[in-house]
């Protein structure tokens, strides 16, 4: 398999992960940004076997994301050059960075399951981070979503869609104090961006494992 293969099949990857784990975490009743700590305390208590699982998906995730933007670098930097533009780079800078602050919202949830009763300081840190993360996934949908429109590499209606995800985290991310204080209203902003980014992070594998490879550049023959 050609690399922009395996880092089509990454991103893919990368998105069933983090969907499982919401799946196996959020029907068992993980607590919503800017939750009761009594109610923290009490989800933490009851279902850390839940949590440990859901979190055992999450390094595998953050490999698999980290192959997709190199391969998303890959397709896009050699035409980016041309142009003095590094866009495909802004994107994994963000892609990285959310993988690091990704990192912090887990252990504090593993944490959490290990000792429920510290919930009013660490779930409020949880919540922080994790709103806060949208900042950082904005920059993976601006910096990919611009550099492939500029490539030529991704429809219109993709990009579009990465930018509107873009803007609704920032959005998230920007009001991150409001969202902590009053939950669920204002937490539909990152939620709606959360699940444009999964569509548009599939999207953008099934672009790279289609990719035709690169044409390789005539050497001639030496003469005689």
């Amino acid at each position: 398999m050609r690399f922009s293969q395996v880092s089509g099949v990454a991103a893919v990857g990368f998105a069933a992960a983090i969907v499982l784990g919401n799946v196996l975490m959020v029907p068992a009743g993980l607590p919503h940004t800017g939750a009761d700590p009594g109610e923290v305390a009490a989800f933490f208590g009851a279902h850390g076997d839940v949590v440990g699982t859901g979190s055992a998906l999450t390094p595998a995730a953050w490999v698999l994301a980290t192959v997709f933007g190199a391969g998303a670098v890959g397709a896009l930097r050699p035409s980016e050059r041309d142009r003095g533009e590094a866009w495909s780079l802004v994107g994994f800078a963000g892609l990285l960075l959310q993988n690091a602050a990704f990192a912090g919202v887990v252990a504090l949830r593993l944490a959490l399951a290990h000792d429920s009763t510290a919930a009013p300081a660490l779930w409020a840190l949880h919540d922080a981070l994790f709103t806060l993360n949208g900042t950082f996934l904005a920059l993976a949908l601006l910096g990919l979503s611009v550099g492939g429109l500029r490539a030529g590499l991704i429809h219109p209606w993709h990009g579009g869609l990465g930018l509107l995800a873009a803007a609704l985290l920032l959005a998230s991310a920007t009001l991150a104090p409001l969202v902590i204080e009053h939950g669920a209203p204002l937490g539909l902003l990152g939620l709606t961006g959360w699940l444009l980014w999964v569509v548009w992070i599939v999207g953008y594998g099934i672009v790279l494992m289609r990719l035709a490879p690169a044409p390789r550049p005539h050497v001639p023959e030496p003469a005689g």
